[in-house]
């Protein structure tokens, strides 16, 4: 069954009467990664407010207590922890993270069971990727900036539920399951590359003892609130020394390490050694970890997101027809080759050594 647009603009129209918004002129902007899509609004007297509409296509959150099988039949979201577009985990873990001096955008109405949620409007072109790229902002500066948000966040325990009475919405823990599921995609999609099949046999076996012993590793890591998708992209420059975040809903409760890969092993763009060295340092001097102990989960933890973001890049090549995501693949081979060199990872590396030495043919 197709999507009724004709219905949707009818709900949006409801929507914006019952927030006070029917009068706004609409300017949209286009959809996300996601099933999101997003509409500036602004009123006669100049106020403005973004629109989300994100249709609730998902199923209910995957209960805390569900086995792996369970996981697994409801789909991938519920397998990796993943929240995707549901409009009641935006709202819930913005007011949380707003209630804590983060710069989350305000939520001025929200309709969680249509998937409608008026939010606070930052402005254009303020993400940090794009505010280096027009030279207005300093790369050094923007890291650092976002190390030391980082560094308050990880500070906060992650609540076990998030509620405003209407709304109810679990932080789950990013397990055994969620990494193992993401970091499948390298073995199922990364020979693609060279005109290779998914991993099988007992080269699939000699995998699974890899991935499982560097899961093992991770979850004897100390355990954090994670935003799980902080990076450049995410992060709008505010001025004042505020960073606005964005597209936190799959938070987790997971590793300070896991948002730490994510903001300097940019998948992307190309964060500079010096640059990721100053956010990890400034990091470090502001929360008193040791270095070595954060080296190592940088480095375990680090593989596993680049495992999986390297099988990511692959299938939307090779399964989906992207041809352009072929232009991230050399940086990604370099930042999971890296991670690798860490003797924590010697099996890993190893392993991928043998059955994808391209990996390291640009270092």
């Amino acid at each position: 069954m197709g999507f009724d647009t004709v219905g949707r603009e009818a709900e949006i129209d409801a929507f914006l009467v019952r927030s006070g918004w029917e009068a706004a002129a609409r300017f949209p902007l286009g959809q996300d990664a996601s099933t999101r899509r997003y509409i500036r609004l602004v009123k006669p007297d100049g106020h403005h407010a973004l629109l989300m509409d994100a249709p609730r296509i998902e199923p209910d959150p995957c209960p805390p207590d569900a086995d792996d099988a369970t996981r697994i039949a409801m789909g991938w979201n519920a397998s990796t922890r993943l929240a995707a577009s549901r409009v009641d985990a935006f709202v819930l873990i913005s007011d949380y993270l707003r209630q804590r001096g983060f710069r989350s955008p305000e939520i001025l109405a929200h309709d969680s069971a249509h998937g409608f949620a008026l939010i606070e409007d930052f402005g254009e072109n303020l993400e940090i990727a794009r505010q280096i790229e027009a030279g207005l902002i300093d790369e050094r500066a923007a890291y650092v900036t976002a190390a030391g948000v980082l560094a308050n966040l990880h500070q906060h325990d992650a609540p076990a539920i998030l509620s405003n009475g209407a709304d109810v919405w679990p932080i789950l823990d990013f397990d055994r399951l969620a990494l193992a599921s993401n970091a499948d995609l390298y073995a199922d999609w990364l020979r693609a590359e060279q005109g290779g099949g998914p991993l099988t046999g007992a080269e699939r076996a000699e995998w699974d003892t890899a991935r499982d012993h560097l899961i093992a590793q991770a979850m004897e890591f100390p355990r954090t609130f994670t935003l799980r998708d902080f990076h450049a992209e995410n992060l709008l420059w505010l001025g004042n020394g505020e960073l606005g975040l964005l597209d936190f809903q799959d938070a987790v409760r997971g590793w300070d390490a896991w948002d730490m890969a994510m903001l300097t092993q940019d998948a992307r763009r190309a964060v500079s050694p010096d640059v990721a060295e100053a956010a990890i340092r400034h990091y470090l001097d502001l929360t008193g970890k040791s270095r070595e102990a954060f080296d190592e989960r940088l480095a375990v933890i680090g593989a596993l997101n680049a495992l999986r973001i390297a099988g990511v890049f692959s299938r939307l090549q090779y399964r989906d027809g992207k041809p352009r995501y072929g232009q991230f693949q050399p940086r990604q081979f370099a930042i999971l080759a890296r991670n690798l060199s860490h003797p924590a990872l010697k099996d890993m590396n190893a392993f991928v050594r043998r059955t994808t030495p391209f990996v390291f043919e640009g270092l």
